[in-house]
């Protein structure tokens, strides 16, 4: 049960992280996510979340925020280890269900990169 859940270790929590990131990391992208990936020295796979307020209002936001954890909390296989990454919203997304979401963002982890 350990493996499926989201601790804390699990996140990027530190704003001197985030902008790392934005900076060192691979970017890729898919119709409403794109996904920044950065190593780390930590050596454990951590997920940081963007939504601004153009992804629409606060319950919209936040039913987004839950997906995409979920989706880390399930498919962690997918996400590099030892890598951070930080997974940004698209402004208009349209309500997706969770089936869908999870779609594009394998779809979004399984391509080919240079990490």
């Amino acid at each position: 049960m350990k493996e499926q859940s989201y601790r804390k270790l699990e996140r990027i929590t530190n704003h001197s992280r985030y902008r790392t990131i934005y900076q060192e990391g691979v970017w890729r992208s898919s119709q409403h996510f794109t996904a920044i990936t950065c190593s780390n020295s930590q050596g454990v796979r951590r997920l940081g979340l963007t939504v601004t307020k153009k992804a629409g209002n606060a319950v919209r936001r936040n039913r987004i925020k839950r997906l995409i954890k979920e989706y880390f909390r399930l498919n962690k296989s997918l996400f590099p280890a030892g890598y951070d990454v930080v997974i940004m919203v698209r402004r208009n997304m349209p309500p997706l269900t969770y089936p869908e979401a999870c779609k594009e963002l394998t779809e979004l982890f399984t391509q080919k990169t240079n990490i």
